[in-house]
């Protein structure tokens, strides 16, 4: 174990989670230990449960920064171009999904049960489907309700499918993100019809 380097709290608390990405992301959840987390950030394992009470609550917590990061980086901000905004959200989940596979996998297959993940991944799906909500040119204020109904389906479709997408690449990265992106136009077409671009 490399000599323990004396840090804030918080800095302390902000090397484990960095520590714990790095593992999560490159093994299977079943696979990672604390005392792995702990070896490779150079603490005690007493130090490291001092932090977190336990496994599932250092994921959530790496899970919860991820997250936090991602809506950062998805644009949705640039009302009547819903296409491009579309495609540079999905390419950002995507990147993430191809370099984290076994987090992803980890918070929506072998933790699908934990309520602090699923209120993580709830969250993000409310938070993109406001954001969305704000950049679909909606012409009539009545069919509102309906498109949010819509968005919500179509987040929960996008996320089984790539899921899946990552247990088994049945297509190409470009296929999934241009199938994600017309399967919402399509369903969105009968609220907005000529609006829709």
């Amino acid at each position: 174990m490399p000599p323990r380097r004396r840090m804030t709290p918080d800095d302390r608390r902000s090397q484990l989670l960095a520590v714990g990405a790095q593992l999560f992301a490159q093994h299977p959840y079943e696979d990672v230990l604390m005392e792995h987390v702990a070896e490779r950030a150079g603490v005690s394992r007493a130090l490291l449960y001092r932090h977190f009470a336990g496994k599932q609550e250092l994921f959530a917590a790496v899970y919860r920064q991820a997250t936090d990061r991602l809506l950062e980086r998805v644009p949705f901000d640039r009302p009547g171009d819903l296409l491009a905004q579309l495609e540079d959200g999905l390419d950002v989940h995507l990147d993430y999904f191809i370099a984290h596979r076994n987090t992803v996998l980890a918070a929506n297959r072998v933790l699908v049960g934990d309520p602090v993940v699923q209120t993580i991944i709830d969250g993000e799906l409310d938070e993109l489907r406001t954001r969305l909500l704000d950049v679909v040119p909606l012409a009539d204020e009545s069919v509102r309700a309906a498109v949010a109904g819509v968005l919500k389906s179509w987040l929960v479709f996008v996320r089984v499918l790539c899921l899946d997408w990552l247990t088994e690449e049945t297509c190409t990265r470009t296929e999934l993100r241009d199938t994600c992106v017309g399967a919402l136009l399509g369903a969105l077409r009968p609220f907005l019809g000529d609006d829709l671009r």
